[in-house]
């Protein structure tokens, strides 16, 4: 009987916090407008957004203050027109008030177009602690947790990741191959190391001398951040970036020739 008591008062509880938020369209007036403007790197989306007393925890595991997010928005290089585009939009919106405190939760969609146009999505759960002072809401207090994803999305986005390199060699497309490819690729081919910036120049010149390696089959090995993928004469490693599969490593066996 106890127990079913605190039960009810729970829900009762989550109810009430619920139902009891007359700032619910304010807030997220103010969340859809900051998500709008961060998608835009807009400094004065950020300014308004942040309390000066702001702790957030990134999905990352790093805390940093508003100064610190400032800085890195304001020295943000310029974009460029190929420059891939993130947009943020929120999901499942939940709000909670207390007064001048409130809890807002939801799930963050980052959505990023590549230059070749295939949109990347993220999904974290983030939730910030807002307090309304002289008649404006600021966060205070933020957390963001990255989605688990499932293996089956995962296998779906690293073999788009290794079509896109394939293509990118066949077409010999400089840009597709950076975005497809870590700084610290290095491709191992009859005992020669092509780094990613050897293999990039030369498709950007002109003069392709690699060979591409035969067409991968769909063994892939998922080991969390890290896959595997087996052809008939090659290895490859990619591994997950925020999201985005990025090759790291391709071995190519010695009996692939290595000129076009």
């Amino acid at each position: 009987m106890i127990r079913l008591l605190s039960v009810m008062l729970l829900l009762a509880s989550t109810a009430l916090a619920q139902t009891a938020a007359p700032d619910a369209q304010e807030l997220t007036k103010l969340l859809n407008e900051f998500l709008a403007g961060a998608s835009r790197n807009d400094p004065a989306a950020h300014e308004r957004f942040w309390a000066v007393d702001l702790i957030y925890t990134r999905s990352a595991g790093r805390r940093v203050s508003k100064a610190d997010i400032m800085h890195d928005v304001r020295s943000a290089p310029a974009p460029k027109p190929d420059d891939p585009k993130t947009v943020y939009t929120a999901e499942d919106i939940r709000i909670q008030q207390y007064g001048n405190t409130a809890i807002v939760a939801f799930r963050l969609v980052a959505t990023t177009t590549q230059t070749d146009g295939a949109p990347q999505v993220q999904n974290l759960l983030n939730s910030g602690t807002f307090v309304k002072r002289n008649g404006k809401w600021q966060v205070v207090n933020w957390q963001s947790t990255r989605m688990s994803r499932t293996a089956e999305e995962d296998m779906k986005a690293v073999a788009a990741a290794v079509a896109a390199f394939d293509q990118a060699l066949e077409h010999r497309d400089a840009k597709q191959l950076t975005v497809v490819t870590d700084t610290s690729f290095v491709w191992m081919q009859a005992g020669k190391e092509i780094t990613r910036a050897q293999l990039i120049g030369s498709l950007s010149a002109g003069q392709p001398k690699l060979s591409r390696p035969h067409s991968f089959s769909d063994a892939i090995s998922l080991y969390g951040d890290t896959a595997v993928v087996q052809g008939a004469e090659n290895t490859m490693t990619a591994v997950n970036q925020g999201g985005a599969w990025k090759v790291v490593r391709l071995f190519t066996s010695p009996r692939c020739s290595l000129i076009y």
